[in-house]
């Protein structure tokens, strides 16, 4: 049997980096059947191309995963498919957390033949085999013996043949990009960010997060030896085919079990599988000196922080006291000093967020080593404890805002300010941050650090001004290019005179290590 794994996009946000599910679910299928991927952020499709597709291929299933900002499109083609008489079959967290929706007993239309609930892991199987007898049932989920629901454990991990895969649809160098590339010498045809999960669940519970909802309060990991072995396959396959990679720990917080993360961060030292990588991790972990010393000698060169707000009733709120805003600067001068930066995320429209509240941040960021501040609204994801609280306190002014996805709009009543006025604080936090000035700024504010890094550092604010300001096609680019060119010409002039070792024609790794928010610790 045929099978035809689809990620959707929304059609409006795109993501930089593929989803590991569909990696992991051909990984797990059984032997005598052909996968097919298909990431709609990589291979835009529209709903009719991808349900011909699945008929002109013969497809005997077609699985669709989606978080809850891509499943307004998920049903749109899952529609179309199922017209044709493909069977299809949804998952991930949000058709976890609203079954009914997925299958039409909420008083919508049905999308999906059959569901698959939580983690699939255990349940994957099944259904192809179910599937490819024709027998298909309307509900999969993972449960013991009992009914009670069952976490699958990590430590028969399966192999995901990365040195086997077709990635070609993945590779981060735009066409536009690549004689610039080229003419820097790096040896490069392609650059590919590869999602790797060294363990699930999360023990916090902070209330707007759908993780521990989905993964469970119980962490559990794979072993070292697996996670050594795929990053030592990955930089295999980079040096084969001369490229490069960067890799993006999925896990909702990477260094959870701060003595297992170090033995696993020394683990990859001493095998040599040190590679560019991304993961995140929350502040109060990173007061530890030796972990952030292993994250840099690692690999480590991003570090995404959710640090939410910089007032501490607003994290009391969400249930994330955990965080201490008065130990955000320490932690990020302490990585910077290894030459690993921060991504910093912050939302607005807390209950105790007022006017004003972007500028009162920003004066904050403008003190700390150069990052990537990256900022949103408060959002009300499904079965969140902060969905039920605003139900409940009758303040939802659109309880399904994922069937009309709209970016950065609000879906319930603030507290202390109007809908309008927090997206337009968002705007200006956006806007102030990716700024050509601001680019300038943070440039001279590393201008003792090696080249690379800081060529590495202007790329990734280009493609994270992207995340709010969409560049859009080539020209779009092009424009974006325009805007900040004396920062670019200052580049190759110090390029031109400094020479590093591209101008030999060696391989340089630069780091480009630009990564999507929306693949966030929210997994929405």
């Amino acid at each position: 049997m045929k099978i035809l794994l689809y990620c959707p996009d929304n059609g409006v946000t795109r993501n930089f980096m593929p989803h590991l599910w569909m990696f992991l679910l051909q990984s797990l299928t059984p032997p005598g059947h052909q996968v097919l991927l298909i990431d709609g952020n990589t291979q835009p499709m529209s709903d009719a191309a991808l349900a011909k597709l699945a008929v002109d291929e013969n497809i005997g299933l077609v699985g669709i995963g989606a978080m809850t900002r891509m499943i307004a499109k998920a049903y749109r083609v899952a529609d179309a498919v199922r017209a044709t008489g493909v069977p299809v079959v949804m998952g991930g967290p949000h058709v976890t957390e609203v079954p009914d929706e997925a299958l039409g007993r909420d008083g919508g239309p049905r999308h999906a033949d059959t569901i698959a609930l939580g983690e699939a892991d255990e349940t994957w199987p099944k259904i192809v085999e179910d599937a490819a007898r024709g027998e298909l049932k309307e509900i999969y989920a993972p449960t013991d013996g009992t009914g009670k629901e069952k976490k699958p454990t990590l430590k028969d991990y399966p192999a995901i043949r990365w040195d086997l895969m077709d990635l070609k649809q993945f590779n981060r160098i735009p066409n536009f990009a690549r004689p610039f590339v080229s003419q820097l010498k790096i040896e490069w045809e392609t650059f590919h960010i590869i999602p790797v999960e060294s363990g699930r669940g999360c023990p916090y519970g902070c209330e707007f997060c759908t993780v521990t909802g989905f993964f469970g309060d119980s962490i559990r990991f794979r072993s070292n030896q697996s996670i050594v072995n795929e990053l030592l396959l990955l930089k295999a396959r980079a040096k084969k085919t001369r490229g490069n990679i960067a890799v993006f720990f999925v896990d909702d917080n990477f260094a959870i079990n701060v003595k297992r993360t170090k033995s696993l961060l020394r683990d990859i030292i001493a095998a040599g599988a040190q590679t560019s990588w991304v993961a995140q991790i929350s502040a109060n972990l990173l007061r530890d000196e030796e972990l952030v010393d292993l994250i840099a000698a690692s690999g480590g060169r991003w570090i995404f922080i959710g640090m939410e707000s910089l007032d501490p009733a607003n994290l009391a709120d969400v249930n994330k006291s955990f965080n201490k805003p008065g130990d955000y600067a320490a932690v990020l001068e302490r990585l910077a000093r290894r030459n690993v930066y921060a991504i910093t995320s912050f939302i607005f429209g807390l209950d105790n967020d007022q006017v004003g509240v972007a500028e009162r941040t920003l004066s904050e960021i403008r003190k700390w080593p150069p990052g990537l501040p990256v900022f949103g609204q408060i959002t009300p994801f499904p079965a969140t404890p902060l969905y039920d609280r605003l139900l409940k306190e009758g303040r939802l002014t659109r309880p399904k805002h994922w069937l009309d996805f709209a970016p950065f709009h609000m879906a319930h009543t603030p507290k202390k300010m109007s809908i309008p006025e927090v997206e337009a604080e968002v705007r200006q936090a956006w806007h102030d941050s990716y700024d050509p000035k601001r680019a300038k700024e943070a440039l001279r504010s590393i201008d003792n650090e090696p080249f690379p890094y800081k060529l590495s550092h202007f790329i990734a604010r280009l493609f994270f001004r992207g995340i709010y300001f969409p560049h859009g096609n080539t020209w779009g680019w092009l424009k974006l290019i325009a805007q900040h060119w004396s920062v670019i010409l200052q580049l190759m002039s110090e390029l031109k005179t400094t020479g590093v070792k591209m101008k030999e024609g060696k391989r340089e790794d630069l780091g480009f290590e630009v990564v999507s928010l929306q693949n966030s610790r929210k997994r929405n």
